[in-house]
């Protein structure tokens, strides 16, 4: 006979999966609320520090399943960026380093006003110059959103993403050299690690689909085969312990210009691309901590309105110059307030390391819990009055 305790914990994943799908399809269908939102809230509340139905004991797949999820939606994402439009505006490459900087620079400069170590500070820099192209992709794709703001936001925030890694793995080595003193590891774990990342995305991006092109593929061979070459590299980075987001996006750029296009119907990888995305939301939202939020509150709170007033900074000084208004700088700038999904699974990969990161930034869990459920709605908003949703007027 099955014990009940026993059973309830076999259930508790894939109840919380059906409560969050369930609740989110109404909250998007009553209150037009974003459902990844929804989904963070689910998540949260049924956390082993808040209401318990989950286990402390994360199982191993549920990690796993949140860096595919987030593999799929960065591959997309680097799918959707056109590099001749950046290279004939080169003012969106120049927005995107100034914001990522001034944001870089004000945090720091606040974190260490809160008395945080300089390793630290700067760590939370490093993070707060993302902005998450997953929670983006996500609503786009949700509302189907089109635009100049859109495809603007979408690719600073895939600038910003590479960015950030970029400088928090440079990070990351300096504080493996400080403590270490292995000049090696903090080489291997910075300058390396994102070396390899980057030519294991290029590689598959040049290999998939020269193989599809062999074998005269059709829009539904062309969807299928990327999506088990995202989960292969996914796999593959954890496993020789790379940047799988990194890898992704890589792999997204350069299949791209590879002239392998995906069907409009396989956007977000149809059915598996939703289901995915559903339990990578609600996987972020289960890794916060009630009791982290509480004490970083004052810092997370003002990381997130001096990190906004970064960017419209930075996105204002060249939006004239960038094609684009005040006011669809302002939009942007708004669009790109997610940050979540970026850096829980970023921190969650520097486990290997045997750096606890989450339990020493709690300032993060707590910008990151604000974001996660009001980021989407800002994002929305923003979309909605750049007027570039479809059917606008039903809010």
């Amino acid at each position: 006979m099955i014990d009940l305790k026993t059973l309830i914990s076999s259930m508790a994943w894939p109840t919380t999966i059906i409560l969050a799908w369930l609740i989110g399809e109404l909250g998007h269908r009553w209150f037009r609320l974003p459902r990844i939102s929804i989904y963070a809230i689910v998540g949260f509340a049924l956390a082993p520090s808040q209401l318990g139905l989950l286990s402390q004991n994360i199982s191993y797949s549920m990690p796993l399943l949140a860096n595919i999820a987030l593999g799929l939606i960065l591959f997309e994402s680097g799918y959707r960026i056109n590099l001749a439009w950046l290279k004939n505006n080169p003012w969106i490459g120049i927005t995107s380093i100034t914001e990522a900087s001034l944001t870089f620079a004000a945090v720091y400069l606040l974190a260490r006003g809160f008395h945080l170590s300089s390793l630290l500070a700067l760590l939370l820099a490093a993070l707060a110059m993302a902005t998450s192209p997953a929670t983006f992709l996500c609503i786009i794709n949700e509302e189907k959103s089109a635009g100049q703001v859109t495809e603007r936001t979408l690719h600073l925030a895939v600038l910003d993403c590479v960015l950030a890694v970029l400088v928090f793995k440079m990070i990351i080595g300096l504080m493996i050299l400080r403590t270490s003193g292995d000049f090696w590891q903090a080489s291997y774990n910075s300058l390396i690690v994102l070396l390899i990342s980057a030519s294991l995305g290029t590689l598959f991006g040049f290999i998939v689909p020269w193989f599809l092109r062999i074998i005269k593929h059709t829009h539904t061979d062309s969807t299928l085969a990327f999506a088990m070459t995202v989960i292969f590299l996914v796999l593959l980075t954890h496993i020789l312990k790379q940047s799988s987001i990194l890898a992704t996006l890589t792999f997204g750029l350069v299949a791209r210009h590879r002239r392998i296009v995906l069907s409009p119907s396989q956007r977000n990888f149809g059915v598996l691309g939703n289901f995915l995305a559903m339990i990578l939301f609600v996987f972020i939202a289960t890794t916060l901590d009630w009791h982290k939020v509480v004490i970083g509150i004052g810092l997370g709170l003002a990381i997130i309105f001096v990190r906004y007033l970064a960017k419209i900074a930075g996105i204002s000084c060249f939006a004239h110059l960038s094609g684009i208004s005040y006011r669809k700088g302002l939009l942007i700038a708004t669009a790109m307030t997610p940050i979540s999904a970026f850096i829980i699974l970023a921190l969650e990969q520097t486990h290997y390391l045997g750096i606890d990161l989450v339990t020493q930034l709690a300032p993060l869990t707590a910008t990151a819990l604000t974001l996660e459920i009001f980021g989407p709605m800002l994002t929305l908003l923003a979309l909605y009055y750049a007027h570039e949703i479809p059917h606008a007027k039903e809010f």
